[in-house]
């Protein structure tokens, strides 16, 4: 969800694209049959590594705003939102796009393919040096992850224990269960691959087995039958999102029911009985619009439930926390409306929760006759909690109150102070995830037992020990449970699983912790973190920072006052939160002497939603935020803290987080050293401006529409291809994509490095250097050992360019 669109379906060449918007491609010399020229110099004929350089074809451009009424694409490519009273530009603008020949739909035309190829033979070439660094950074990273492991077992209905292997050399999970005996259950496992978790432990489903022979294999919605006796599952095998659905008995391992014409959505979702099934279809743009049930026996077709024809919202299915209801979610980013299906009535028609108000979201879960509701209504900074009476309307929806001290207090008003995330409800609780102080907290509101009644008798906020960590809600399959499972991580305590009882959540002797990631050759004495605030440049908003490093590190920087190297990260957009997370492969860098930076930048929700919202957030026309936050914090490790110097500092970011670094280093080329975009989301303006492209309708209300005059100029001024510098010197910069990446389209990373060739002084500048998957699309290389072997890749560039090699 966090990240940006689905691949693109539309089938012109000469179109222009990458992530999430669009953008109409018109050019002259169309007829040109070679795609890309290599000038050799004399020090390539030396032997020394030169790069491609990418034929600019100057005359070429996309149109934003109004389409001439003779253009061909016209009645094709929609330009604006239906509900959008914005004018459109017109005449329409021209956006430069010199590289746009590298879109190339189907991924097949020879001259973009071996044009990649050579960019991937320059990058192998700039980088061979590099070779027994990559395996010792291989090495060390594996040597910190015990590549024999489970996840935590979580019982489901008192019938089985369901958790996930790994095992050493397999590179992918494996899912397993064993019979349930009581909660009372001991783990003794003596850590090979041989012997089981638990007594009478099944496989069920090898994702190894799938992936034999080929080179992506991606399993999404893994969901077990009411009986637990049928499995349904979706896959992916090339890495685009478009998934094949799956029903396997799992008494005999017989695949029941697949239908190779089904292209689906990544979820799918069990019915009331063993027969019946609900998934999610997606349009020719790859945006999930349609909700389909169907019967396993095929008794009758697959029946169509939901069609969403609006192109700015995508749907979802969902069951309610008691499982008797599903949910149907179509929303856009600032819209949303739930509908459902009463999952105990056979002959039940699907219902509306609350119509579609603009602006206005809103998520549902069920509780003894009551829908929990969380909605911004009202207009409300942060989400609210409210509930009313399943069939009531809108109208009746009420805030969650408590008496506390005599007086009827608001749980979650909404407002600045808190925000809310999500609620999960169980038979006697409801649970709570949101923010406090930047900090992901869980709440446990305990119901009162009047039957028919809505009350709440206590709320409590869970504490833990660590000023700044990352907690969340585990799988808890129990409805009835008065035990709840959180995960449980920081900057430098690895992830675990944590028990408490909801009756008493903070009693520390009645929590559990059931699991605690075994990192080998990990001791937390050896490492530190923080969390500070930087002062941005409008001189009131503090921005949230969170560094880790090992403690000798620190104390040698503050004993000497000599610089250290630091590698600063970031997102912010979607309102997607950058977290105080462990990580066992940061060890590499932190080992080295360098400083791990988390910057909360505003795009995200770390502070609450207005931290994303305008007018004081970073989405719309105050974007621009995240940027100069990213920069600010830069300026302030180097300049005013005298931490690091610009030649020491790294920053990396992907998709999203790729149009930050690109923004960044453009803003401030000379304040960097290296930079690595995954991924990245680049070309925005020529993106956004067609509708051709997936989901370019519903990221209007993220990034602003580009072929409106209110939009065009704003993003003109930050969309990074249109804003390299001339004749700078920029840092050195390593960027990646996934030929098959839906959301990012491969072109996007392709272009910005011819775009930053052409336009940086390559005499001072460092090398910039392209890496394309061939086979994986926008999350990297689905086999683990191969996603450690890019990541190692990647970490071998930054510390080369750093002048950490050795």
């Amino acid at each position: 969800n966090l990240l940006i669109s689905l691949s693109c379906l539309f089938s012109s060449p000469p179109a222009t694209i990458a992530f999430q918007g669009k953008a109409f491609l018109a050019r002259s010399n169309l007829n040109s049959s070679s795609f890309h020229k290599l000038h050799m110099s004399s020090a390539a004929k030396a032997g020394v590594a030169t790069p491609p350089v990418a034929r600019r074809d100057e005359d070429r451009h996309v149109l934003a705003g109004l389409m001439p009424d003779d253009h061909p694409l016209k009645a094709k490519l929609v330009r604006q939102s239906e509900t959008s009273t914005n004018p459109l530009l017109d005449p329409p603008k021209k956006i430069p796009d010199p590289y746009g020949w590298l879109r190339n739909e189907d991924r097949k035309d020879e001259d973009v393919l071996n044009y990649l190829k050579q960019e991937n033979s320059y990058t192998e070439s700039v980088t061979a040096h590099l070779d027994g660094l990559r395996t010792q950074l291989y090495d060390e990273m594996i040597s910190s992850i015990q590549e024999t492991d489970y996840s935590t077992p979580a019982n489901k209905e008192g019938k089985y224990w369901y958790y996930t292997r790994t095992i050493e050399g397999e590179s992918y999970t494996i899912y397993c269960r064993a019979p349930y005996h009581g909660d009372d259950v001991k783990i003794d496992w003596d850590g090979s691959k041989e012997t089981h978790i638990l007594p009478g432990e099944e496989v069920y489903l090898n994702v190894n087995e799938l992936a034999k022979d080929k080179s992506y294999c991606s399993v999404s919605s893994a969901a077990v039958s009411k009986s637990q006796k049928l499995l349904a599952y979706t896959a992916d095998f090339t890495g685009n999102e478009i998934y094949s659905l799956y029903v396997k008995n799992l008494e005999t391992g017989e695949i029941v029911d697949h239908d190779e014409t089904i292209e689906c959505y990544n979820r799918v979702v069990w019915g009331p009985d063993e027969n019946t099934l609900f998934y999610v279809k997606m349009d020719e743009a790859q945006r999930p619009y349609q909700i389909y049930r169907r019967l396993l026996d095929r008794s009758k077709e697959d029946e169509l439930l939901f069609q969403q024809d609006d192109e700015s919202f995508w749907t979802s299915i969902g069951r309610s926390s008691d499982d008797k209801y599903l949910f149907i979610e179509t929303s856009s980013a600032e819209t949303s409306e739930v509908h459902y299906l009463d999952l105990t009535k056979a002959d039940s028609d699907l219902k509306c929760v609350a119509k579609r108000r603009t602006k206005v979201l809103y998520e549902a879960d069920h509780w003894n006759g009551y829908w929990i509701i969380t909605s911004n209504v009202d207009q409300t900074p942060n989400m609210r909690l409210m509930m009313c009476k399943v069939g009531e309307n809108e109208s009746e929806w009420k805030d969650v109150t408590m008496i506390d001290n005599g007086n009827e207090v608001k749980l979650f008003e909404g407002g600045y102070e808190r925000s809310l995330d999500g609620v999960e409800s169980f038979d006697k609780y409801l649970v709570a995830s949101g923010r406090f102080e930047g900090i992901p907290r869980v709440w446990v509101l305990e119901m009162g037992s009047d039957e028919g009644a809505f009350k709440v008798e206590k709320s409590t906020q869970l504490t833990f020990e660590e000023s700044a960590y990352d907690v969340g809600v585990y799988v808890n399959y129990n409805y009835n449970s008065d035990k709840l499972v959180l995960y449980y991580l920081s900057l430098t305590t690895p992830l675990q699983t944590l028990e408490v009882s909801m009756n008493d959540p903070n009693n520390a002797d009645a929590r559990r912790v059931l699991k605690s990631k075994h990192v080998p050759g990990y001791d937390k004495a050896d490492y530190d973190c923080q969390r500070i605030t930087v002062t941005s440049r409008d001189g009131k908003t503090e921005i949230p920072v969170s560094m880790v490093y090992r403690r000798d590190t620190m104390e040698h920087h503050a004993s000497s006052g000599k610089t250290v190297p630091v590698h600063l990260v970031g997102y912010g957009s979607y309102g997607a939160c950058s977290e105080a997370d462990f990580s066992a492969t940061r060890l590499p860098l932190l080992n080295r002497g360098i400083v791990y930076v988390v910057a909360h930048v505003r795009g995200g929700s770390e502070m609450g939603r207005q931290w994303y919202e305008e007018p004081n957030g970073a989405k719309y026309l105050c974007k621009e935020n995240t940027f100069n936050d990213f920069v600010d914090i830069a300026k302030w490790l180097s300049e005013e803290k005298q931490m690091t110097t610009p030649e020491q500092l790294s920053i990396e970011g992907r998709s999203a987080g790729g149009l930050l670094i690109g923004a960044s280093i453009n803003q401030s080329p000379e304040l960097f050293g290296v930079a690595i975009l995954g991924v990245p989301f680049v070309d925005v303006v020529a993106t956004m401006t067609d509708s051709s492209i997936p989901l370019t309708c519903g990221e209007w209300e993220e990034w602003g529409n580009p072929n409106e005059e209110k939009y065009f100029d704003y993003m003109m001024g930050y969309s990074p291809m249109n804003n390299v510098k001339k004749n700078a010197k920029y840092p050195s910069c390593l960027l990646t994509g996934g030929l098959n990446d839906p959301r990012v389209q491969y072109w996007e990373p392709a272009k910005f490095t011819a775009e930053l060739r052409h336009g940086q002084d390559s005499d001072t500048s460092g090398p910039v250097c392209l890496k394309i998957d061939m086979t994986a699309g926008h999350f990297s290389a689905s086999d683990r050992y191969k996603y450690l072997k890019e990541l190692s890749f990647d970490y071998a560039f930054l510390l080369d360019q750093l002048g950490l090699s050795n």
